[in-house]
């Protein structure tokens, strides 16, 4: 059988792979402000993201023959430096649970 350790290592992995933008790990760690806001946080990444393409609606969908002449938003550097930031958090994160599983006497 499995250590209480590793059943605690295993439950916050699942919920880390499963919910991770809507932060269910943290929330089961009893840290429901950083929860709210990691809620806060990758809704703001995706809203951003998806607001500053330029793929959007029925105009994109008739100009598909210019894509080329479509303008992309400077800006939309932002979102994505935070979004790899955060995935980069939440790959850190993973390892650290799989080491502690790992270690786990």
């Amino acid at each position: 059988m499995l250590l209480k350790e590793e059943k605690k290592a295993i439950t916050r992995l699942v919920l880390l792979s499963v919910g991770w933008t809507v932060g269910l790990d943290r929330f089961y760690e009893g840290r429901t402000r950083d929860g709210f806001l990691s809620i806060f946080g990758w809704g703001l990444v995706f809203g951003i993201f998806f607001f500053l393409m330029p793929c959007q609606g029925y105009q994109y969908s008739e100009g598909v023959k210019n894509a080329i002449d479509q303008s992309v938003s400077p800006l939309i550097v932002l979102p994505l430096g935070f979004g790899v930031y955060g995935l980069v958090m939440v790959i850190r994160k993973a390892f650290r649970l799989f080491r502690q599983f790992e270690i786990a006497e």
